[in-house]
């Protein structure tokens, strides 16, 4: 048996794969930081063999929470990602798997590789719509992409997207692709309508160099960027000061920051009824929001989600309130599950690419009901 982590996005230390009913495995760390959660690892030469595979520390995960119910997701080929038996038991993750094939890739959730985010700028930027631009550089000197769609003008409205602040966030720039598809898309009505009326800029990959080195939440420092939205540095967080910077510049009517949240079992929002700032309008904006998307989405509901903040008590470090705040915007911060949607489950895939991308292009309607009040 081999156990490999060498590739964009790998992450697990080998404590002991001498017996393969009994695979010792521990979480790496994210790069200069405690918090871990996020794993994605090879195994070879196991075919018809079962195999179980125990994380040893995931009880002092970030989010242990996150565990219960959860089930890994594995993959023969790297492109069709299906859930294998996971059980949480006295503080270890279980992993019980036989593979069929005789190497097999097991991750927290279908990863989006760097080669595949490369890919995603370079096929929009060829559609008319769309302009793919860098506006700085990662802590590690990649490159921070930016994708233009829509012909800016002084009366359009000015909506952006961000994902990935949060590198193990995979699902969130599933979501994206799925989005930018249907944008591009010259036979849907709805694009084609939007664009005379708004301009849109998206970020598919706020984390880029988090993303490569296997890490859940922080960049290459260890810096957690959605609490970096206040006062955001080009030493700590280049990041989050590039694109803050880029917004101030051409201005935000609206702002969607797409997350995955590990412990909920559901599509929610966050929204911002705690900014000192918030008003009637806000809230008017908010609930036309919600109600054209769960019209749409049957993967959207409002019932759970996050504590509502306490009126002028909203976290202003947090990248949604922040932008909410000083734009004087719609600006919400949107969750996926890791596990699955309790709401309309899937027991082969739980929550997958495919469903991820389906979602991302369904937020369209929202936004297009919601694109003539935003100011």
């Amino acid at each position: 048996m081999n156990i490999s982590t060498n590739f964009d996005s790998g992450n697990i230390k080998v404590i002991d794969c001498s017996n393969a009913q009994n695979i010792q495995l521990e979480i790496e760390k994210d790069t200069n930081s405690d918090f871990y959660q996020w794993f994605h690892f090879r195994v070879q030469n196991v075919k018809e063999e079962e195999c179980v595979f125990r994380l040893i520390n995931a009880k002092d995960s970030a989010y242990p929470e996150g565990w219960e119910h959860y089930h890994a997701v594995a993959s023969y080929d790297g492109e069709e990602w299906f859930r294998v038996p996971t059980t949480y038991k006295d503080g270890e993750l279980i992993i019980t798997h036989t593979p069929h094939y005789n190497a097999v890739y097991y991750a927290y959730f279908a990863p989006y590789s760097y080669e595949r985010h490369r890919n995603l700028i370079h096929v929009a930027q060829l559609s008319e719509r769309c302009v793919a631009t860098s506006i700085g550089q990662t802590t590690q000197g990649r490159e921070i992409d930016l994708l233009t769609i829509g012909e800016p003008a002084d009366n359009k409205r000015k909506i952006w997207l961000l994902a990935r602040q949060h590198p193990g966030e995979s699902m969130a720039e599933w979501f994206i692709e799925g989005f930018i598809e249907r944008l591009l898309n010259y036979n849907d009505p709805i694009s084609k309508m939007i664009l005379d009326k708004a301009v849109f800029y998206i970020v598919p990959n706020v984390n880029v160099d988090g993303s490569i080195l296997g890490n859940l939440r922080t960049n290459a420092l260890g810096v957690n960027l959605n609490r970096e939205w206040q006062s955001p540095s080009l030493e700590k967080s280049p990041e989050v000061y590039y694109v803050k910077q880029k917004m101030q510049e051409l201005g935000c009517d609206m702002n969607l920051d797409i997350h995955g949240d590990e412990a909920l079992p559901y599509n929610f929002i966050s929204a911002n009824e705690g900014l000192p700032g918030y008003s009637d309008r806000m809230s008017i904006l908010e609930d036309r929001f919600c109600k054209s998307w769960k019209r749409v989405s049957p993967d959207f509901q409002t019932e759970h989600g996050y504590p509502k903040s306490e009126p002028g008590k909203a976290n202003l470090m947090v990248c949604a309130k922040q932008l909410g705040q000083l734009f004087d915007c719609l600006s919400l911060t949107i969750e996926m599950p890791f596990k699955d949607n309790k709401d309309n489950p899937d027991t082969v895939y739980g929550w997958s690419p495919e469903r991820s991308k389906v979602f991302g292009a369904s937020v369209l309607n929202a936004i297009w009901e919601s694109v003539d009040y935003l100011r």
